[in-house]
């Protein structure tokens, strides 16, 4: 019994402070309405296609490879960011280089953004500083999955 009416308790105290905040936004919408400024800031909208909100610093975006200085991608394919990655969506084929420096590169750079979990393992991972989750694309819908799939090209255009 005292079960029962320690639920309906709680059904009830949710109810009331769901319809105080209905209640008090209500108010400062309508004041907000007639044109009187209050200290409460209250909720604000986007226009979303003309306005954009700033992305925080922070943010952890869409990936891109950086390129040496002749134009080829900075990973030296030690597979680091493929074995940390948890969702498995990252794809790498070596090939050997033919600068003794660098020994190898990668033939073969895919990630699959439709299993990614935007958690920034593979960037924390690299030794090279070679991929990076900052160029700010929030808008990754696609009509066809296999647009989703970034290759060599594409991270390092």
């Amino acid at each position: 019994m005292f079960r029962l009416f320690g639920y309906f308790f709680e059904i009830i105290r949710g109810s009331v402070i769901t319809a105080r905040h209905f209640i008090v936004n209500l108010f400062f919408h309508t004041l907000n309405l007639f044109g009187i400024k209050t200290k409460r800031k209250g909720a604000f909208t986007i226009q979303y296609p003309e306005q954009k909100s700033e992305i925080a610093e922070r943010h952890r975006s869409l990936h891109r490879l950086m390129k040496r200085e002749n134009g080829k991608p900075r990973c030296v394919a030690c597979m680091l960011c493929q074995t940390v990655c948890p969702s498995e969506c990252i794809y790498i084929e070596a090939a050997e280089d033919p600068d003794p420096e660098i020994q190898k590169y990668p033939s073969t750079f895919l990630i699959d953004i439709s299993r990614c979990c935007f958690c920034g393992f593979c960037v924390e991972a690299c030794p090279e500083d070679a991929i990076r989750m900052d160029t700010g694309e929030v808008e990754l819908a696609q009509y066809n999955k296999d647009d989703l799939m970034l290759d060599l090209d594409f991270l390092l255009s």
